[in-house]
C-alpha cells in the first residue's frame, strides 16, 4: 500500500509539472528551481559567504553538501534534488508506516504540501532521517537513533527539536523495574544524544568562525524572513492581517489562511498525543508550534506539518477507525473518502502554486 501510494502521489505531482511544461513552454529545471532551491544552489556553489547579507546562514549544510557532490559528478541540482527527495520520501513513508500504520503513511504521501517532498527541499531528507531515528529509539536502538538524528541535525534546525523530543522519550520510556537500573538506562539513552548535539554545536561553531557571532543563524532568519521574536498573540494577528485581500499578490492570503489552519492542526495533534500519554510525540509537535508562534507571523507551517509524524499517526488512526453501528461505518467511510479526495485536490493545487513560482509557504 505504501509503495503504491508513493508511486501514485509522486506521479500526480510530476503530471502537474509536465502539463505546465507543455502548456507554458517552460523547462522542468525552471519550474523546479523555485524559492529556497535558489538559496541551496548558491550555498552549494559558493558556501556560506555566497551572499553579502549573510542570509545563506539560515540554512543547514546537509542538503547543499549533497548537491555539491552531485555537481562534482556532473549532475544538475534539479536532478539530484528530485532523486534525493523521491528516495527519501519513500524511506520516510516506510518509517511512518512502522510508527502509525500504512494509512498514516498514505495520508502523509498525499499531504496538501507533498510537493515539497519531491522537489529539492529539505523536508524529505529530514523526515527520512528523523522518522527512522524515532522508530529506532522506540525499539530501544539508541545508537542507530542517535546516528540518524545526527544526520537530521545537518539538514535543518528542526534537528534541535528532534534531540529535545528524543530526550523526553529517553526519560519517559519504560525501563527495568529497579529504580537504580532504570535511571542508569535513561542515562545511557541520554548519553547517545550527545552525538546529534555535537553536530549542532559544530554547525554553530563553524558559523561563529565565519562571522564572530554565536547567533549568526538566528540573525540570518530575522534578516531574510522576518523571524524576529514576537509574542504569540501578536504573531497570530500579524498572520490574520496577511489573510486580507492583497491586490499585488492575490494568491498570498489563502496560503496564510492555511498557515493558521496548520497551526490549529498542530495543537490538535498535541492534544491527541497527550490523551494517549505519548509525551515525547507531544513534545515534538509542541516545541515546533511554540517556535512558529514566536515568529513575526506564522510562516512555513504548511511545510512543517510534513515533519509532524504524530499528526499523520492521528489521521491514520481516525481513518482506520471502525464504528460499531453499520450506518456510522458508512458515514465514516464517506467522510474519509471525501477528506482523502480533498487532500489530493489541494496537493495538486499546491503543486501548481510551487511550479508556477507563486508563494507556496
Amino acid at each position: 500500500m505504501v509503495l503504491q501510494a508513493w508511486l501514485a502521489s509522486r506521479g500526480l505531482i510530476a503530471l502537474v509539472a509536465l502539463l505546465l511544461a507543455v502548456y507554458q513552454g517552460r523547462s522542468l529545471a525552471d519550474m523546479i528551481d523555485q524559492w529556497d532551491v535558489e538559496h541551496f544552489t548558491n550555498l552549494a556553489l559558493h558556501g556560506y559567504l555566497g551572499r553579502a547579507d549573510g542570509t545563506l546562514m539560515a540554512f543547514f549544510p546537509g542538503l547543499p553538501a549533497l548537491f555539491r557532490l552531485g555537481l562534482e559528478l556532473g549532475i544538475p541540482i534539479y536532478v539530484s534534488g528530485v532523486v534525493i527527495s523521491a528516495i527519501c520520501s519513500y524511506l520516510a513513508a516506510v518509517a511512518l508506516a512502522r510508527l502509525g500504520g500504512p494509512l498514516a503513511a498514505v495520508a502523509w504521501l498525499f499531504a496538501p504540501t507533498a510537493v515539497f517532498t519531491i522537489v529539492p527541499y529539505t523536508e524529505a531528507l529530514f523526515c527520512a532521517a528523523a522518522f527512522w531515528a524515532w522508530e529506532r529509539a522506540r525499539r530501544d536502538r539508541w545508537a542507530t537513533a542517535a546516528l540518524l538524528a545526527g544526520v537530521a541535525c545537518t539538514v535543518r534546525v528542526s534537528g534541535l527539536f528532534l534531540v529535545g523530543a528524543l530526550a523526553v522519550m529517553a526519560l519517559t520510556s519504560a525501563g527495568p523495574p529497579d529504580a537504580v537500573q532504570r535511571w542508569r538506562e535513561r542515562g545511557r539513552r541520554l548519553l547517545w544524544l550527545l552525538l546529534p548535539t555535537a553536530v549542532l554545536a559544530a554547525f554553530v561553531g563553524y558559523l561563529y568562525s565565519l562571522t564572530g557571532s554565536w547567533t549568526a543563524w538566528y540573525t540570518a532568519q530575522a534578516t531574510g524572513w522576518a523571524r524576529s521574536m514576537t509574542l504569540p498573540w501578536e504573531s497570530f494577528w500579524n498572520t490574520v492581517a496577511a489573510t486580507h485581500p492583497n491586490p499585488d499578490h492575490p494568491l498570498w492570503p489563502p496560503v496564510f489562511v492555511a498557515e493558521i489552519v496548520s497551526m490549529a492542526l498542530g495543537v490538535l495533534a498535541i492534544g491527541w498525543c497527550l490523551g494517549r500519554r505519548l509525551w515525547a510525540e507531544a513534545s515534538w509537535v509542541a516545541v515546533q508550534v511554540l517556535a512558529f508562534s514566536l515568529s513575526y507571523w506564522f510562516m512555513s507551517v504548511n511545510r512543517a506539518i510534513l515533519l509532524w509524524f504524530p499528526l499523520w499517526m492521528m489521521i491514520g488512526h481516525l481513518a482506520g477507525w471502525r464504528p460499531g453501528h453499520p450506518g456510522a461505518r458508512v458515514i465514516h467511510r464517506v467522510v474519509v473518502g471525501l477528506a482523502f479526495a480533498g487532500s489530493i485536490v489541494v496537493m495538486l493545487v499546491w503543486s501548481w502554486l510551487y511550479f508556477t513560482g507563486n508563494w507556496a509557504s
